[in-house]
């Protein structure tokens, strides 16, 4: 019985430590064209954001994503806009992308941020340990 009660003990203990949050930093890789995708990115980066508040995420499109972050295109406008809001949430399109598609900045819902090239922020976001997601279907 007392086997049993100090295996108990150290189930609860171990649960309770592995149960506090540590904080983590994510990337999620966003390039689909698909919206169902788009809308995805969004409820995840949202849910986990909510989850783990001391944590960073950042989502970086680019390629066939240039429609999510549209103002007069995105599926996810409101949202994005508001989760951009938050201190550890960062939205950031490809100015190489945007050159391409001929946007500006004026099309750009606001709050996301623009980087020279999406595939070097990703490295340099993995090479400072961050943690990388690609959305996809």
């Amino acid at each position: 019985m007392k086997y049993y009660f100090k295996l108990l003990i150290a189930l609860l203990i171990t649960t309770i430590a592995f149960a506090q949050e540590k904080p983590v930093k994510i990337v999620f890789d966003v390039t689909s064209s698909n919206t169902d995708v788009h809308k995805s990115a969004v409820r995840h980066v949202k849910a986990m954001s909510e989850a783990y508040p001391d944590s960073k995420f950042e989502v970086v499109m680019y390629s066939g994503a240039m429609d999510m972050v549209l103002k007069d295109k995105s599926v996810a406008a409101k949202e994005i806009e508001e989760l951009t809001k938050k201190d550890n949430i960062d939205f950031v399109i490809c100015e190489g992308t945007m050159k391409r598609h001929n946007v500006d900045a004026s099309q750009i819902i606001t709050g996301v941020k623009s980087v020279p090239d999406g595939i070097i922020e990703i490295i340099e976001k993995q090479q400072e340990g961050w943690g990388y997601i690609k959305e996809g279907q």
